[in-house]
């Protein structure tokens, strides 16, 4: 096998290794089957037996309610920013509240913003983002359409570290790049939705989990691959689904429950990975800057900043040579995003962890 290296990459993001191989494994013939999974009809038992069994983990690994449909659908979240406002906000002469924490949460706002009336109910941007809001500062309305959040921000490395309270009015939540990663109480929600490819499978399926009582709210003007209602009554199967991702997402969920024991000890994981790399930035006096404030820190993204880009090059030529890759922040932020997702190993942070006390000792000055 080709050696892998630590694939620090906000998404798509590394795969579970024994995913993989069961992947590469059955590529060419599924047991019992005779045809690769890519080749099978989305119709076929064989397909229904595994999209069935990808939602059958989704619910026991999320404990979600039977009031909740699961639906696997195209366009990432980018096409749920424009699909929430269309099946929850038209035809309701109400308006949404938007929580503002960083680059996803604007964009979702903009997509709103298209379709009907929005508030924005809070904005990080003074801090730079840098925090999500207390809950005395969020300036929510009783009568919203819905509350939305996105509960982890790739780009700044923040993160809502509960849920916030919103009353009778639906919470809806981007858990794009939090997704899988930590026990969720669905109930608090109205809609959730996550493209996969950070921690559920790859790029190319989105997972949304919705209420049921919300689908009543779709209207029968929307396109019927736009209408949460029309999907969830053809079991996402209106069109052909992106048969290979779903199958994968199947895999994935199979060694959460199977190989890591569920959501809460892959919290458990997640937490220590974090504490790692955060533990390396406090000590070293602030050689390492990170963006996030504390008690806003994502667990999933840490982000950080050296004195100067001279140093951040160097930084990323000595990771590299360690196999410690795909390190660079995004050019909003700039520094490093070290994205620590559910296949991230802890012997890859550890090694990062390491070089981060090493190259900090070497260029302290």
């Amino acid at each position: 096998m080709t050696q892998r290296v630590y694939n620090f990459s906000a998404g798509p993001a590394m795969l579970p290794l024994p995913v993989l191989e069961e992947a590469q494994r059955d590529l060419v013939a599924l047991p019992g089957v005779g045809s690769s999974v890519l080749e099978v009809s989305h119709r076929s038992k064989t397909f229904t037996e595994i999209i069935q069994k990808a939602e059958g983990n989704l619910r026991q690994l999320l404990a979600i309610p039977e009031d909740y449909h699961v639906l696997f659908l195209q366009g990432g979240a980018q096409m749920q920013f424009a699909m929430v406002p269309m099946n929850l906000l038209r035809g309701t002469r109400k308006t949404a509240d938007y929580v503002l924490t960083g680059t996803w949460s604007k964009k979702a706002l903009k997509e709103a913003r298209t379709q009907g009336g929005v508030r924005v109910a809070w904005d990080g941007q003074q801090t730079e983002y840098r925090r999500v809001p207390e809950a005395e500062q969020l300036e929510l309305r009783s009568d919203a359409a819905y509350v939305h959040i996105t509960s982890n921000e790739t780009i700044q490395g923040v993160q809502f570290p509960s849920e916030p309270e919103v009353g009778e009015v639906p919470l809806v939540c981007d858990a794009s790049s939090d997704f899988l990663s930590r026990p969720v109480p669905i109930r608090k929600y109205g809609l959730l939705y996550a493209c996969a490819q950070k921690n559920a499978g790859p790029a190319g399926v989105t997972i949304v989990i919705v209420r049921d009582d919300l689908l009543q709210r779709c209207g029968d003007d929307l396109p019927s691959m736009l209408n949460y209602r029309v999907l969830a009554e053809n079991n996402s199967l209106l069109n052909t689904p992106p048969v290979f991702a779903v199958y994968i997402v199947k895999l994935v969920t199979d060694w959460l429950l199977n190989e890591i024991g569920g959501l809460e000890k892959m919290d458990e994981i997640n937490r220590r990975k974090a504490r790692l790399l955060y533990e390396a930035i406090d000590r070293c006096g602030g050689f390492y800057e990170g963006h996030a404030e504390p008690s806003s820190r994502s667990v999933m993204n840490v982000t950080f900043r050296l004195p100067n880009s001279e140093l951040e090059q160097r930084f990323l030529q000595g990771a590299a040579a360690r196999d410690l890759v795909s390190l660079k922040g995004h050019r909003s932020v700039g520094g490093f995003r070290a994205s620590i997702y559910n296949a991230m190993p802890m012997e890859g942070v550890q090694r990062l962890r390491d070089f981060m006390l090493e190259f900090y000792e070497a260029h302290k000055g």
